[in-house]
């Protein structure tokens, strides 16, 4: 059967954009020159989590991972897979979640934002692109994380997707009191999904704490590692003690390896939930979400 060809304005517009991002052939014809050996490329970016199955590619739905994938392949023309530094569940947002590719591209970094960001949906954005040392990857050299909830005592139209809105009083005086036991080395075993359970519990807390602003209640908090749905139950447990169903000692006596999932409490859902940076050392780019824009040019 006869391929059907583009429409004259469809193939007009695609190689306006490679003409835009320098490449200057049109896919089918010469490849996009690249280098005998590949690069490490790190991209730094931010997205809505709302219409995502998460970040891993599925079966079905959309995810962060399938769409950064779709427009790397099309923008360097060569097939690559992009690496995350942990996956979000679905409905969870991100302002500096990273991951890295390997590539033979030679284009420079300027136009890899440039083309990248032309080829996503509008609910995914790359902020930053480097190219790093080859033994750099999103996940394995990350030093920590910071997650951010944020729950409403009201309801708001526009923050629908990224707030929990809970109506019952909520007491920040017990909360911030709980999140006093959330420092240095602790076991998490009470605050994780339960299947399929970690390699460890343990994770270090370098920062937790609860304020207030407005209308919400925001919660952040900076470890080394982070067990699955462990943002969200703690979350949750927290608004136990907010709402005086749990003291903040009992909460302090759910971090020991003697309690179980069953003891901690709901899940919260993963709408408040945003990933705020990832830690790196600065040989790999530092911080995410930092200007990490790099000058190597190939």
């Amino acid at each position: 059967m006869r391929h059907r060809r583009q429409p004259r304005r469809l193939r007009l517009h695609w190689r306006l954009f490679y003409h835009v991002v320098g490449i200057a052939a049109w896919p089918g014809s010469v490849a996009v020159t690249t280098s005998p050996g590949k690069r490490t490329l790190r991209l730094d970016l931010e997205y809505d989590g709302t219409d995502f199955v998460g970040w891993q590619v599925q079966a079905r739905g959309r995810s962060v991972q399938g769409e950064l994938q779709r427009a790397l392949r099309t923008l360097l023309q060569e097939e690559v897979t992009p690496h995350g530094s942990g996956r979000t569940d679905a409905g969870t947002h991100a302002l500096g979640q990273v991951a890295h590719c390997h590539t033979g591209s030679t284009l420079p970094v300027e136009r890899l934002l440039t083309g990248v960001n032309a080829l996503l949906p509008p609910d995914v954005a790359v902020s930053n692109v480097c190219w790093v040392d080859d033994d750099f990857h999103a996940r394995y050299s990350a030093r920590g994380k910071r997650y951010r909830y944020r729950i409403s005592s009201a309801h708001s139209p526009l923050d629908r997707h990224r707030v929990w809105t809970m109506f019952r009083p909520l007491d920040l005086e017990r909360m911030t009191a709980a999140a006093g036991f959330l420092t240095g080395a602790l076991d998490f075993r009470a605050f994780c999904k339960a299947l399929p359970p970690p390699d460890h519990f343990e994770c270090r807390i370098d920062d937790a704490s609860w304020r207030r602003q407005g209308r919400e209640f925001i919660f952040e908090v900076e470890a080394n590692r982070f067990l699955r749905h462990m943002v969200r139950i703690l979350v949750g447990t927290f608004v136990q003690v907010g709402l005086g169903r749990m003291s903040p000692a009992d909460f302090g006596q759910l971090l020991t390896p003697a309690s179980g999932r069953n003891h901690g409490g709901q899940t919260a859902p993963s709408r408040g939930l945003c990933l705020l940076y990832v830690n790196y050392p600065s040989s790999f780019g530092g911080r995410s979400g930092a200007s990490v824009l790099a000058t190597g040019a190939p």
